[in-house]
């Protein structure tokens, strides 16, 4: 936008309501960041805006703040069941977090209820809930915002609720589309009314998301909103402040120099970025073992009911370590992070980005580090074009000491270590096979035996990806891991329990005929036919395979019995024909004069 710069909120063209701005004294924000200078005035002034800005650049607020403006000068005041605005987000991590923000302000304002409706929360409290406080400001992710759409039958009309709805927000939106949450936006968007005022706000805009800009909103304001010193030909994606880094080891090297690198980092707060749920709980597991004196947590999107709790925790850590998914990559906002790891690059260059966002936001500084196999080194050529995102080289650190013989004596000694090992293994090759980048991320060049020995594995899996493959440089323990037990008592009696179930069975079916699934009656018949006409074909194949010499005597003998039935010759000169044409055929011998009658 041109002419607008950050300034305090006093210099805004709409003047905010008091306790607002008190609400903002309170929250330790005297001034305003770009995104919030540019979109806030219009917001307020009825404009439908399509956001974008660098990540960490002060979003929240520049939706938050034109909500409660908007909400405050309707001419008829909310009831406790009709809705003025909805926040939508793709993570019940950042729903949280937005309620969090919002709440700093609607507790000036006690005439406006908000609520907060994520999965992995009982929706039929939910409903209570809503029935009991309303909801004039709801904030939510669109699997539960759309199934409470559907529960009228349960005396919830959420339909005729919002027919009052000031405000719709899409947070995160082209990470709302990537989710595969289309279906979903374009339902609730049916139940909305057209006369609204509708935000899209993102870090990254996308053809997708330019699609949800012409179908939701109207005439929109496109703001796209650079950071100071950023010149104006680039498209830098990453706060200025932010230090990016990048090393390259070999995959049996990466664990111990990451192990090597949060041992030396232990009063820092850091998140670590793994590609796959299986490797946040193997590794996760990992870490708490090998790295002592520091609270690690680990998050993924198959957590259900603990994830909220994992966050909340988090957040109010002073230093740490988090190991997740990328379900911490957009725009969550942890206080302090001093640290981005990520030891698996995302499937796509822009989630390399909102990783990378997670530290160094709103003015303050921070660093990351993407951990590169050598064949990968050209991924930081294609993220300086793809996404202007320019990256430094750290060296590898020296004096690791090697931790992988002991993470595989963890799997020795816990059947659970090694089956997250394997699970992990597998998970992380299947991910590795769809990364967007295929050009650089080649399956067929990975070294398998290299990052196995980098899993700790003691065996090679079994998966279609190695099948037919030999790895002379990975050696396996030399031990039956069937024998490996469960530290957990009652996990390894379940699993004796089972194997005995299946040794018996196995007794039991020695000898047995193997069963064959009967088949309908029409199918074996089907079958019989065609092995019967497939049989008279090779016998027709068979009888007819005579060689070229034989098929010539064959003939000349036709023509003597030929000639002989015609009276033309007399039998010995017959007899003599055949000898002087050469030993008799077997199918002549066959050939009576009878057969030739009609002739």
């Amino acid at each position: 936008m041109e002419h607008v710069t950050e300034g305090s909120w006093d210099s805004l063209p709409v003047p905010l309501h008091p306790q607002v701005l008190e609400a903002l004294r309170e929250l330790g924000f005297p001034y305003m960041t770009p995104v919030q200078s540019a979109t806030i005035p219009l917001f307020m002034k009825n404009k439908d805006v399509a956001a974008e800005a660098v990540t960490g650049s002060g979003k929240t607020l520049a939706f938050v703040i034109p909500i409660l403006e908007i909400l405050l000068r309707r001419e008829e005041k909310l009831k406790k069941s009709q809705v003025g605005a909805i926040i939508i987000t793709p993570t019940r991590e950042l729903a949280i977090q937005i309620d969090e923000v919002l709440s700093h302000f609607t507790k000036h304002f006690p005439q406006f209820s908000q609520i907060l409706w994520i999965g992995g929360r009982n929706p039929g409290e939910d409903v209570e809930r809503f029935k009991r406080h309303g909801g004039n400001i709801i904030v939510a992710t669109p699997g539960r915002l759309e199934d409470m759409f559907r529960r009228k039958a349960e005396g919830l009309d959420l339909t005729g609720s919002v027919r009052s709805l000031d405000v719709l927000v899409l947070d995160e939106a082209d990470r709302l589309l990537d989710m595969g949450f289309e279906a979903s936006i374009n339902t609730i968007l049916e139940f909305l009314p057209k006369q609204r005022r509708t935000g899209l706000f993102s870090a990254t805009q996308t053809q997708e998301v330019e699609n949800l800009v012409r179908a939701g909103l109207r005439n929109p304001v496109r703001i796209s909103v650079k950071e100071k010193g950023v010149a104006d030909s680039s498209t830098q994606k990453t706060p200025s402040r932010l230090e990016n880094f990048y090393m390259v080891c070999k995959a049996d090297e990466k664990f111990n120099q990451l192990v090597h690198f949060l041992r030396n980092h232990k009063q820092e707060k850091h998140l670590v970025f793994f590609s796959t749920c299986a490797c946040v709980e193997y590794y996760g597991r990992a870490l708490e073992a090998l790295v002592k004196n520091v609270q690690i947590l680990c998050i993924h999107g198959k957590m259900k009911h603990k994830r909220n709790k994992v966050f909340t925790a988090f957040h109010k850590l002073q230093s740490g370590i988090l190991v997740c998914t990328d379900v911490m990559a957009r725009g969550i906002d942890i206080p302090q992070v001093n640290w981005v790891l990520q030891y698996d690059p995302p499937s796509s260059a822009s989630a390399f980005v909102h990783r990378c966002g997670r530290t160094a936001r709103i003015g303050h500084g921070g660093s990351a580090l993407v951990f590169l196999l050598p064949m990968e080194e050209s991924y930081i050529n294609f993220l300086a074009i793809n996404q202007k995102c320019p990256l430094q080289e750290m060296n590898l650190q020296k004096n690791t000491v090697d931790i992988l013989p002991k993470l595989k004596s963890m799997a020795l000694a816990d059947r659970a270590m090694f089956e997250k090992g394997m699970k992990a293994f597998v998970s992380h090759v299947q991910a590795y096979a769809k990364h967007e980048c295929s050009l650089i991320f080649r399956l067929k060049d990975l070294d398998f035996a290299s990052l196995a020995r980098g899993f700790a594995l003691l065996r090679m899996p079994k998966m279609p990806e190695l099948r037919g493959k030999q790895f002379p440089e990975f050696v396996p323990v030399d031990i039956n891991t069937d024998t490996i037990a469960f530290k957990d008592k009652i996990r390894e009696k379940q699993r004796q329990k089972l194997l005995e179930q299946q040794r018996k069975e196995k007794t039991e079916n020695e000898g047995r005929r193997k069963f064959v699934k009967n088949k309908a009656w029409s199918k074996q018949k089907a079958k019989k036919e065609r092995k019967k006409k497939m049989n008279e074909k090779r016998k027709r194949e068979e009888g007819s395979d005579i060689e070229d010499e034989d098929m010539e005597e064959l003939l000349n003998d036709i023509r003597l019995l030929k000639r002989l039935k015609r009276g033309k010759i007399t039998e010995e000169e017959f007899e003599k024909g055949l000898l002087t044409s050469g030993k008799r055929t077997s199918q002549t011998a066959d050939l009576g004069i009878s057969d030739l009658e009609g002739d």
